[in-house]
């Protein structure tokens, strides 16, 4: 079943009260808790769709046991896209319907992974640590680019990482999660450090370059945008 969303009253209107809402969340953000150990309990995957055409962002939450990788429990929410394209406020966009989806699921989600960006933002605050400071959760992001930042190539083999740089800050890693094949970018979200997000990375990427949630959720949103139009 999909949720329907309505964009919330209250929601930003302006790329003014959007950035000055990132500056009051962003002060929320935990970054002194360890978090969840791999393989363990439940990881959930978060991603979103748009029709661009209708203005509707499709987005779905998969809960995977941790350490086999089955799907327990899977959530899609469909709603208006909740504001325009700005880059660095994309999460603005996407946010009502990625928390329609959690709120759908019928178990605890666990660490939630993003397909996007946590700390490693222009304005250390992306969808994984909005994500996470609005609902509690412990988060990550990890996401197929490496936005605005630079990195040093990790080496050939899986489980090889580099520093993600904004100038000399480390806001993140790349993390080759396959031998030879270029790396994935993780960030810490919310109440997660960042080795032990590489690591739930490297757990989470037995076959593939991206992680399992992602790919799952990836796959799940846009079966959900397509049914929405096609009932």
């Amino acid at each position: 079943m999909t949720t329907t969303v309505r964009i919330p009253e209250d929601w930003p209107a302006t790329e003014e009260q959007a950035r000055a809402v990132q500056d009051e969340l962003r002060e929320r953000v935990i970054l002194d808790e360890p978090g969840p150990p791999p393989g363990t309990g439940h990881v959930t995957g978060v991603d979103v769709a748009y029709d661009d055409e209708r203005d509707v962002v499709a987005a779905a939450a998969v809960v995977l046991d941790a350490s086999s990788l089955d799907v327990v429990a899977e959530a899609t929410a469909v709603g208006r896209v909740s504001f325009p394209y700005v880059p660095g406020l994309l999460a603005f966009r996407e946010i009502p319907t990625v928390l329609a989806a959690l709120d759908a699921l019928p178990c605890p989600p666990g660490l939630v992974v993003c397909d996007g960006y946590g700390l490693a933002h222009p304005r250390r605050f992306g969808l994984a640590s909005h994500l996470g400071v609005l609902t509690g959760l412990p988060t990550i992001g990890v996401a197929k680019n490496p936005f605005t930042f630079t990195y040093d190539d990790p080496d050939t083999p899986r489980g090889s990482t580099a520093a993600l740089l904004a100038g000399s800050e480390e806001v993140g890693r790349a993390l080759r999660t396959r031998d030879g094949v270029k790396p994935v970018f993780v960030s810490v979200g919310h109440r997660v450090t960042l080795a032990n997000a590489c690591a739930h990375t490297l757990a989470l990427t037995p076959g593939y370059r991206l992680p399992e949630t992602t790919r799952r959720a990836d796959a799940l949103c846009r079966t959900a945008l397509r049914e929405t139009y096609s009932a």
